[in-house]
This record gives C-alpha cells, sequence and structure tokens, in this order.
C-alpha cells in the first residue's frame, strides 16, 4: 500500500472569492517513485481550543462556547471547522496543492464564534486526511489513502479577519428567522427608512431602558407582587 504524508504550508484569503475563502497549502508525499494518477481527497478541519492561551477578553467571550474559565479543563473540546472534498492531479513522489474553505461569517456556528472571539496570535488546527488514490506505474490500482493520516496547523488570527473584512468590511452578520424578517421588513418600509442599520437603530432608540420606568409602572409592579 502507498504511504501517503500530508504538510499544510501556508494559509490566505482569498481575495477574488464570490464569499469568504480561505485557501491552504498543502505538501502530499507518497511512497517514493510512486506514480499517482489522481487523489481523491477527503479534509476534516477541527479547532483544537485547549492548544492555545487565552488574554481575559478572549476568555469573556469564549464563554457561551465553553463556559467559564474554571470549566476549561473539561470544556475545550475540538470543534468542527470545514469538511471539505478536492481532487489533486497526477504526480510522482510528491506535490503541492491548494485546498479551498468556504467559510461563513453566521454567528450561530460555533467555529465563527470561537474565531470571532480571538484578537491575536494564532488558530491550533488539525487536519485529518482519507480520500482514494489512483495508482500504478504500468498498470491502475485503486486504494485508500489510511484514516490516520493528518496534520497539524497553526493559521494567523489575523488571516482569519482579513478573510472577514474583505467580505464585511466594518460591518457584521446577522441570520434571522423568516418572520422576524418579514416584521423588520415592514417597519423599515413603514417608515420609509434607508438602510438595516437605520432600522434597528430606530427599533433601539424607540425600546425604553430597564431603569427608565416610570414610577406608576415600579408601584403598579409592586402591587402585583405577593
Amino acid at each position: 500500500m502507498t504511504r501517503f504524508d500530508f504538510t499544510c504550508t501556508g494559509v490566505r484569503a482569498d481575495a477574488y472569492a464570490a464569499g469568504p475563502t480561505l485557501v491552504f497549502r498543502l505538501r502530499i508525499t507518497a511512497s517514493p517513485d510512486t506514480r499517482v494518477h489522481a487523489l481523491a481527497l477527503r479534509t476534516q478541519i477541527r479547532i483544537e481550543p485547549a492548544r492555545r492561551g487565552y488574554s481575559g477578553d478572549e476568555g469573556e467571550a469564549l464563554g457561551d462556547l465553553f463556559g467559564e474559565r474554571s470549566r476549561w479543563g473539561g470544556s475545550l473540546n475540538p470543534v468542527q471547522f470545514a469538511q471539505v472534498s478536492s481532487m489533486v492531479q497526477g504526480f510522482t513522489g510528491e506535490t503541492e496543492t491548494d485546498l479551498v474553505v468556504p467559510c461563513t461569517y453566521d454567528m450561530d456556528i460555533a467555529s465563527t464564534r470561537y474565531f470571532n472571539a480571538l484578537q491575536e496570535g494564532e488558530v491550533p488546527l488539525l487536519m485529518l486526511f482519507s480520500g482514494t488514490a489512483f495508482t500504478g506505474a504500468g498498470g491502475f490500482h485503486v486504494e485508500p489513502v489510511p484514516w490516520d493520516r493528518e496534520a497539524s496547523f497553526r493559521m494567523p488570527v489575523a488571516t482569519w479577519r482579513e478573510m472577514v473584512e474583505q467580505h464585511f468590511p466594518g460591518s457584521g452578520w446577522l441570520r434571522l428567522p423568516r418572520d422576524a424578517m418579514d416584521a423588520l421588513l415592514a417597519h423599515r418600509s413603514r417608515h420609509a427608512l434607508p438602510s438595516w442599520e437605520a432600522t434597528v437603530e430606530h427599533l433601539l432608540a424607540a425600546t425604553p431602558a430597564p431603569a427608565s420606568a416610570s414610577v406608576s409602572e415600579t408601584a403598579s409592579a409592586s402591587e402585583r407582587t405577593p
């Protein structure tokens, strides 16, 4: 069976992609003198949060994912980031290829919340490989890529932030249920508001702060309390 080894040598934000996209550079090494006609590769990428430290602000922002810092000894579990299929062209011995990973800025996704909480440093990633190799010098053989093939990589937080800024400069992204979105659209149309930012600001301005409750409201609430 052909032996395959994988190394991630770098990552960049794809400035020309239609949506947020990271491009990882992979070096693939096969057994010496083995002719690989093609490689159908499957790559699973996980975040390993226990393999780095966190500032006070980062720890606070990660509370919804991992709980209080005192619990992190048992709660800093791996977070799924991506699962990508790709085709690698034929080679003999060694080759390099790009692994294109589409991303999202949906804050309901655990990996996005994790990335967003980090201010600097690197993201510890683990890449797990599998797939099918088509090999043979004079013939044609089909063999699996062993399930134990993996590679560690530390992605700069700055690369993630660069990618996000390319597609969401100075802004965030929020996903809402359809009925809430319809209600927001109706509110925007009813008040002739020029943008979604203006719509949200109009709603926030119309919502009284908890401390602004009138004396009569407070009195009524106390009368209803047993």
